[in-house]
C-alpha cells in the first residue's frame, strides 16, 4: 500500500506540474516539470516552520523511494527500450565510429579529466576530496544522459546525422560509465581488486558484449513470435515482458541491463517492425511506447526537482558547484575534441558539429541515482550536491538552449 501510495501521490504531481507548464509556462514537458518541482521545493524549505508536518511528511515520502534502484533498476529500462524502438539503424551504422568512440574512449577521459581537476581544485575551496572520490565523481557524471538528452532532441532541430550522434552516443554510453563507476566504487571501500588492465578490460566486454547478445536475442526472440500472432494487445505484452523480464535476465547474469534494453529495442523497432507488423499493430505499439516514454519522463524529471528537498546544506557547495559546471564542460570538450582529431572518422566534424555535441551531452538522472547509490561517509554530500548543480545546469540552461547554439553554429558555416 506505501508503494501504491507514493506512486499515486507523484502522478497526480505529475499530471498537475504538466498542466501548469503546458498552460503557463510552454517550456519542454521535462524541463517544465522539473522547474515547477523545484520551486515547490524551494517554497517547502522556507515554509517548512510554517506547516512543519507537511514538509516533513512530504520529505519522508521521497526518502520511503529509493531513486537509484527505481531509476536504474526499473524506470532507465522502460526509457532506454522506448527511445531505442523508434531510432532508425540505417542511421546508426552511419554514424557507428563516432557513437561508439565517444560512448567508450571519451567516458574514460572525461573521468579522469573531470577527477583531476576536482582533485586539484576542491583544497583551495577548503574541501578535502581523496583522488579515488574524484575519480568516483568524474565517472558518474562523464556519461551523458539519454533520458535528457532524447527528451530536449524532440524539441531541438538539428541536423540528422548529429541527432543520430549525440542520441546514440547517450544511449550506449551508460553501460561503459557504470563499469567504470563500480570499480572505482569498489576501489573506494577496499583496495582488495584486482584493477589490472585485463580484468577491466574482461568486465567492459562482459557487460556490453554479454548486454548486446542477450538484448538481440530477446529482440529477436519477441519479434519472431510477434510475427505469428499480429495482434496488437498482445504485441504490446510481449514488448513489456521483453524489458522486464530482459532486466532480470540482464541482472542475473551480471551484464549491462541498459544495454540489453537498448540492443532489443533496436532489433524490435527494425527488424520487428518491418517483419513482424501490420500497419496497425505498428501505430498501436508506437503509440503504447511514447504514452509510456512520455509518463515516465514527467516523473523522473519531477523526482529530479524534489531530489532538492533531500540533499543536506547544498547552499554551502554553490560555489563548488559553479566551478564543477565549468569544469565538466571543458571536460566534455576534450573528451570530444581529442578523438575528433586524433582518429580518422569518415566524416570531418567541423568546429560547429564540436559546439553542438559539447553543449548538447546533458546529464540528467542516471548520475544523480549514482550519486546516491554512493555508500555514506563524509564526502557523499559534497558529490551529491555539486552533482545536483551539474545536472539542473544542464538540463535547464543547456536544455533550453541547445537548439538555438546548433542553428547559430551550423548556420554560421554554411555562410
Amino acid at each position: 500500500m506505501e508503494l501504491y501510495y507514493s506512486f499515486s501521490v507523484l502522478i497526480v504531481l505529475a499530471s498537475f506540474f504538466s498542466y501548469l507548464n503546458l498552460r503557463y509556462l510552454k517550456l519542454p514537458s521535462t524541463i517544465g516539470i522539473m522547474i515547477i518541482a523545484m520551486l515547490s521545493s524551494i517554497i517547502l524549505v522556507i515554509t517548512g516552520h510554517l506547516f512543519p508536518d507537511t514538509f516533513t511528511h512530504f520529505s519522508n515520502l521521497l526518502r520511503d523511494v529509493d531513486f537509484t534502484e527505481v531509476l536504474m533498476g526499473a524506470m532507465l529500462n522502460f526509457l532506454l527500450f522506448a527511445g531505442a524502438i523508434h531510432i532508425n539503424l540505417k542511421d546508426l551504422k552511419e554514424q557507428r565510429g563516432p557513437i561508439v568512440i565517444f560512448s567508450t574512449v571519451s567516458v574514460v577521459i572525461s573521468t579522469f579529466v573531470v577527477g583531476g581537476l576536482l582533485f586539484y581544485i576542491a583544497p583551495m575551496l577548503h574541501l578535502n576530496i581523496p583522488f579515488l572520490y574524484c575519480l568516483l565523481f568524474g565517472a558518474l557524471i562523464s556519461p551523458t544522459d539519454p533520458i535528457a538528452v532524447m527528451g530536449v532532441l524532440k524539441e531541438a532541430k538539428v541536423k540528422k546525422s548529429l541527432e543520430t550522434k549525440v542520441a546514440g552516443e547517450s544511449l550506449f554510453n551508460d553501460g561503459v560509465a557504470v563499469v567504470v563507476f563500480a570499480v572505482i566504487l569498489q576501489l573506494t571501500q577496499s583496495s582488495d581488486i584486482d584493477i589490472s588492465f585485463g580484468n577491466i578490460s574482461w568486465l567492459l566486454v562482459k557487460e556490453a558484449a554479454g548486454g548486446f547478445i542477450v538484448g538481440a536475442l530477446l529482440g529477436l526472440g519477441a519479434s519472431n513470435a510477434m510475427r505469428k500472432i499480429d495482434d496488437y494487445k498482445v504485441s504490446v505484452l510481449i514488448t513489456l515482458s521483453v524489458v522486464m523480464g530482459g532486466y532480470l535476465i540482464a541482472r542475473a547474469m551480471h551484464i549491462s541491463g541498459p544495454l540489453t534494453m537498448v540492443a532489443a529495442g533496436i532489433v524490435i523497432g527494425n527488424y520487428g517492425k518491418r517483419t513482424a507488423m501490420s500497419a496497425t499493430t505498428k501505430d498501436y505499439l508506437n503509440k503504447f511506447w511514447e504514452l509510456i516514454d512520455e509518463i515516465l519522463n514527467a516523473i523522473l524529471f519531477l523526482f529530479i526537482g524534489f531530489e532538492l528537498l533531500l540533499i543536506p546544506n547544498i547552499t554551502n557547495y554553490w560555489l563548488m558547484g559553479g566551478i564543477s559546471i565549468i569544469v565538466v564542460l571543458f571536460a566534455r570538450f576534450i573528451s570530444i575534441y581529442i578523438p575528433v582529431k586524433v582518429i580518422p572518422f569518415r566524416n570531418k566534424f567541423s568546429k560547429g558539429t564540436i559546439k553542438v555535441l559539447v553543449w548538447g551531452g546533458l546529464r540528467g538522472g542516471v548520475s544523480i541515482a549514482l550519486a546516491l547509490s554512493i555508500d555514506e561517509g563524509p564526502h557523499k554530500p559534497v558529490i551529491l550536491a555539486i552533482t545536483y548543480f551539474i545536472v539542473v545546469f544542464s538540463i535547464i540552461v543547456q536544455g533550453l538552449s541547445v537548439g538555438k547554439v546548433a542553428t547559430r553554429a551550423l548556420s554560421q558555416e554554411e555562410e
